[in-house]
């Protein structure tokens, strides 16, 4: 009997101990954003325990990111910059059934296009549902990410934050590895115009637009016209008195208000007008830039050694893991894209990698591939800040990463009404909302 209850103390202890050591092997990983990116990184982290710790970052008071609507613009009650780019009567440019995350659809009652108060409601019940918000630091500021490197080829990170409303109290935590969520959607790009400076109307970026209303009788400008300034400009015809749609594309072959005209891009500013590239020029009360954004990342250090020039970032290979620092991601660098599924891939990539289940290639290898991208895009025209921009090359790149990493892909008919919905939304961009759809199964969808 003596023996037997000798074993069940060693059996206890050593179980006990091994349950330690695996804790204590686990990986922490430190993720900065909650909004949609950083809740996918924190509920795929906090799912395996034994292999990863997680700690979330965010300066809101909630999760979301930009799907967060605010009035405010310019500044918040804590003098940091509004990062939401939310519009109050914003409806999602795709339908609900190609947005969600694997096995988490949204509410099969909602419309396929829904207002941004839904995409939020919608984040803050993934949070719920994985149990993600004891791993998340809300109102918290990282001020800034060091990299320090340890004996043989291990790198440690020291992230430095503080409380949003005591931004004088910075503590620094170490982290085994670093997964930036902080999203593209927060400082503006303001393209260079000849005549800005003399012109006398307003000029509004489209982060700071939040209501028709605040442009009515007046005659507004709308440069820029991918799919959120198209939206946009149709937003403002409900209250403006003219729009001028001005873009470098081919002319949009689409269904217009009688008060939106298209124009082509803007040769220069007039004091109370603009002159368009074919020489026309009109009066104008309001220039509204739909014109993009900047990546930005103020909390990196130097020796983060990230390079941004003209919107390119590098070293990313697959726009997602910094070459030289391989313990470091960005999740949801590519522009045009279907973003929730992408950011599932693009985590599961990553810490697929993490975890040693999958093994990168050499520094070199992945230099050189990253270089062809790029001197592909070139080669096709397309100028350097279209470096990661995807489109119609996010289908190859989402099965690549989940065939290198042997996961799960995204299922087929996502792409599939992705381009549908694509094909419909050019035709009429007025309309193209009130259409609904169903996902029959992994291959086919139906249109209701």
């Amino acid at each position: 009997m003596i023996y037997i209850l000798n074993f069940i103390h060693v059996a206890i202890f050593l179980i006990a101990t091994f349950t330690f050591t695996l804790s204590a092997m686990a990986k922490r990983v430190a993720v900065i954003g909650a909004g949609a990116a950083g809740l996918c990184a924190a509920r795929h982290l906090s799912a395996s325990p034994d292999l990863f710790s997680v700690v979330c970052f965010d300066m809101s008071s909630t999760v979301g990111g930009t799907w967060n609507y605010t009035d405010l613009t310019g500044k918040d009650e804590h003098g940091l910059p509004v990062q939401s780019s939310m519009y109050k009567n914003l409806r999602t440019n795709l339908p609900k059934e190609v947005m969600a995350f694997p096995n988490f659809p949204f509410q099969t009652s909602k419309p396929s296009y829904i207002v941004h108060q839904d995409v939020l409601e919608y984040l803050e019940s993934y949070t719920a549902h994985y149990n993600l918000y004891k791993y998340i630091k809300l109102n918290t500021m990282v001020t800034n990410v060091h990299s320090r490197p340890c004996e043989g080829e291990r790198e440690l990170w020291d992230v430095s934050y503080c409380p949003v409303s005591a931004q004088d109290k910075i503590l620094t935590q170490e982290f085994d590895a670093v997964m930036v969520c902080n999203g593209h959607y927060a400082l503006p790009l303001y393209p260079t115009i000849p005549g800005m400076e003399e012109f006398k109307g307003q000029v509004v970026h489209s982060h700071d637009y939040r209501i028709p209303e605040m442009f009515q009788g007046k005659r507004v400008v709308c440069l820029g016209a991918a799919a959120s300034g198209q939206d946009i400009a149709i937003d403002v015809s409900s209250e403006a008195k003219l729009v001028y749609l001005s873009h470098n594309k081919a002319r949009l072959d689409t269904y217009l208000p009688e008060n939106v005209k298209q124009k082509p891009g803007i040769q220069a500013l007039g004091p109370h007008s603009v002159i368009f590239l074919n020489g026309e020029e009109a009066e104008i009360d309001v220039l509204l830039l739909c014109t993009g954004y900047h990546y930005h990342f103020p909390f990196l250090s130097e020796d983060c050694q990230v390079q941004i020039s003209d919107e390119r970032l590098t070293p990313l290979y697959k726009h997602l893991i910094h070459i030289d620092h391989p313990t470091m991601a960005f999740i949801g660098i590519p522009k045009t894209i279907c973003p929730f599924p992408q950011f599932d891939v693009q985590v599961r990539f990553f810490l697929s990698g993490l975890s040693g289940r999958f093994r990168l290639p050499s520094n070199a290898d992945m230099l050189s591939d990253t270089e062809r991208d790029f001197q592909r895009r070139l080669s096709e025209g397309l100028p350097p800040r279209y470096a990661h921009v995807l489109g119609p090359r996010q289908w190859e790149y989402n099965d690549e990463l989940a065939q290198l990493a042997d996961i799960e892909l995204v299922p087929r008919v996502v792409q599939k009404l992705y381009d549908y919905v694509h094909e419909t939304r050019v035709k009429d961009i007025v309309h193209y909302k009130n259409r609904n759809y169903k996902l029959v199964n992994s291959e086919d969808f139906q249109a209701l």
